[in-house]
């Protein structure tokens, strides 16, 4: 019992950090199509037409992952001398969809033409095989980094590590999609350039806890 209770309390605890970024390669898009007028069924209608166009040239690009994520209609009101009138009707479609970075600019602008007339947002993410790639880097560096500091601390003890007796994986998680910060009216007009859309990295972060025997 005596030496149980030694081996439990001669043991040190250290916790290491990792990360790894990879490059994102795909953007999750969010379009909407917004309407105003005075009579609802011809705002419902509308939004529906722009917005059939707009998902029938996206099928056509092949984008992934494409979905409704949200429909609304609502009355518009104003508010004059204590009164509220109702002045007429907001509609609005929104869709998602995911497509390589480098092509997303193009379909952007086409999506315009098409009847969308907001960007509700834009974020980045990187592919599933290369965030798991990722995330065994490090968790490897996280384990490296306990075993380092460990070894520091035994060492300026004049003590030595003898076994790991525990092993706790605290996270190794996927990352939040990297967003891009716009939110934007779209005017439907001419354009001669195409609009450039450029993503960025995926930081992956690992932390293990070890307890070590010594």
């Amino acid at each position: 019992m005596a030496m149980a209770q030694e081996m439990i309390m001669r043991t040190l605890t250290v916790t290491g950090q990792g990360q790894e970024s990879v490059p994102t390669t795909k953007a999750q898009v969010a379009l909407g199509v917004d309407i105003e007028g005075s009579d609802a069924a011809a705002v419902q209608q509308e939004v529906a037409r722009r917005s059939a166009a707009v998902v029938e040239l996206l099928r056509s690009r092949q984008v992934e992952k494409l979905e409704t994520t949200g429909i609304q209609l609502s009355p518009r009101y104003s508010y004059e001398n204590g009164r509220t009138t109702r002045i007429g009707y907001t509609g609005s479609n929104t869709v998602s969809f995911q497509m390589p970075t480098a092509a997303v600019g193009a379909v952007l602008d086409e999506a315009v033409q098409a009847g969308a007339n907001q960007i509700r947002g834009i974020s980045f993410v990187a592919e599933d095989a290369a965030l798991e790639a990722a995330r065994q880097r490090a968790l490897r560096k996280a384990v490296t980094d306990a075993q380092t500091q460990a070894n520091t601390v035994l060492s300026a003890l004049n003590l030595g590590p003898q076994e790991i007796v525990s092993i706790q994986i605290n996270g190794a998680n996927a990352p939040i999609p990297v967003p891009m910060p716009r939110r934007a009216d779209v005017a439907l007009a001419e354009a001669s350039v195409t609009t450039p859309v450029m993503g960025g990295e995926q930081t992956v972060q690992a932390s293990v806890t070890l307890q070590i025997r010594y």
